[in-house]
């Protein structure tokens, strides 16, 4: 299975006064990747899926080292590690060529915002979440659910 790739620009504003990408911005960045990959999710997908939108039910992020101003973008990878009934599990590397920066999961609830109550994921999107069910490389991550 693929991750999707997202290529995410550094902006000045993101820096700290040490002049690192803030620890806080990276939740913008994970946003960013994973919005994008939901975009990608619906243009495959049926009328009825993924239409209601989702809530953030948690976040997990592992800072591994220092991201510092530059030209040139990261790369955010994308994959899902996890779909339960009402909930799915995506992960993320940020990156370049040369490391990682932030290794990141976040966990998402469908939500029906309509009737303000969250909803079960449906089969059709268990089968489209499997086309970036993946294993960050050199771990063994958990596996996808059908």
């Amino acid at each position: 299975m693929a991750r999707h790739i997202y290529s995410c620009p550094l902006r000045w504003s993101d820096m700290d006064a040490y002049g690192h990408v803030n620890n806080a911005v990276f939740l913008r960045y994970l946003e960013e990747a994973r919005i994008d990959l939901i975009h990608q999710l619906k243009a495959g997908a049926g009328k009825e899926s993924f239409v209601d939108g989702s809530v953030v039910a948690r976040h997990e992020i592992d800072y591994l080292r220092p991201l510092v101003h530059r030209p040139e973008p990261v790369t955010v990878e994308t994959w899902v590690t996890k779909v339960g009934a009402a909930s799915m599990t995506v992960s993320y590397e940020v990156k370049d060529a040369e490391q990682v920066y932030v290794r990141a999961s976040t966990v998402i609830v469908p939500f029906d915002f309509a009737s303000g109550r969250p909803r079960r994921v449906t089969a059709e999107e268990k089968e489209l979440l499997k086309t970036f069910a993946d294993e960050p490389a050199g771990t063994s991550g958990e596996a996808v659910a059908a």
